[in-house]
């Protein structure tokens, strides 16, 4: 299933930078670069795909979701504006309402209703939730069927800036410190700025996770937020077994030496995101570029 979605990206001129996948969060992130018109293009593609083959009704994970295709960010990099990632997002949004059937909240920068600005509101009560919830004046889509797609849910559709996302496994399983540290971690609970987290619990693995989104690395680049789970870790009486980055990072988020500094137990060159060599690969240069990452 999910070599078919990642063929399905690599079908145009749109580079495929990354796929990450985690059976226990049951979830693959593909990150995209190129020009607008060929990650639009590729971001299309990937969602019929995905719509296809999953079918969510079968499916459970413990990172939040509503529907197969889960979120779309659209994100300027190198010449590329913020601008452009919203008329790519209001774009992709109508094609998703219109070719696929899909329920569209549009978020961040995209937002056209106040509630949908956090990604955390748009999909607050999940996939089972949406179900009942959608037929509500409070969770009416911006765009297609005010009802959730049988098997593939709603999506979410953005405009954003870079997002790191990272997570950090304790030794042992001690959900209860995991959840814990992700309280004093987070922004919205008096933590580090810019840091969304959660506990959960790593069935397959059998270990409890710190699950961390930076959404603005300048303020709180990922070897802070580490070295903050750390600490806590250490209040608590916890270990810390390793970290590991979900996707790409830009390369001056990371300290020189991510690996040792963060304690990934892999990092991959794909990983490490450089704007202009990637401009160097794909198209021309003049032509406008963002990233996006469907489900």
């Amino acid at each position: 299933m999910i070599a078919r979605v990642a063929a399905a990206a690599r079908a145009g001129t749109a580079r495929l930078v990354n796929v990450s996948s985690d059976p226990d969060h049951n979830r693959s992130v593909l990150t995209l670069a190129g020009s607008a018109e060929a990650v639009y293009a590729a971001a299309c593609r990937v969602a019929a795909a995905a719509v296809e083959d999953i079918d969510l009704t079968h499916h459970d994970g413990v990172h939040p979701r509503i529907g197969a295709v889960d979120v779309v960010p659209f994100v300027p990099l190198y010449r590329a504006s913020m601008a452009q990632c919203i008329g790519l997002a209001r774009r992709f949004g109508a094609y998703a309402a219109e070719s696929l059937g899909l329920p569209v909240y549009f978020y961040a920068e995209a937002a056209r209703e106040p509630q949908y600005r956090t990604l955390a509101e748009v999909r607050r009560g999940g996939f089972e939730g949406l179900r009942t919830a959608i037929g509500t004046a409070e969770r009416r889509p911006d765009l297609g069927p005010p009802r959730v797609h049988r098997s593939a849910g709603a999506v979410a559709v953005g405009a954003r800036g870079v997002l790191i996302a990272m997570n950090v496994d304790l030794e042992g399983g001690d959900l209860a410190a995991a959840r814990a540290i992700a309280r004093a971690v987070r922004e919205s609970s008096g933590g580090l700025p810019g840091v969304q987290a959660m506990g959960v619990w790593l069935r397959r693995r059998g270990l409890a996770q710190v699950a961390m989104n930076l959404l603005d690395y300048h303020r709180t680049p990922p070897a802070a937020a580490f070295e903050r789970v750390c600490d806590e870790a250490r209040r608590l009486g916890a270990g810390v077994a390793a970290g590991e980055l979900i996707g790409c990072a830009p390369r001056d988020a990371l300290p020189p030496d991510p690996v040792a500094a963060l304690r990934l137990r892999t990092l991959d060159r794909s990983q490490i995101l450089d704007p202009e060599r990637l401009a160097a690969e794909v198209e021309a240069p003049d032509s406008p570029r963002g990233p996006a990452g469907p489900p």
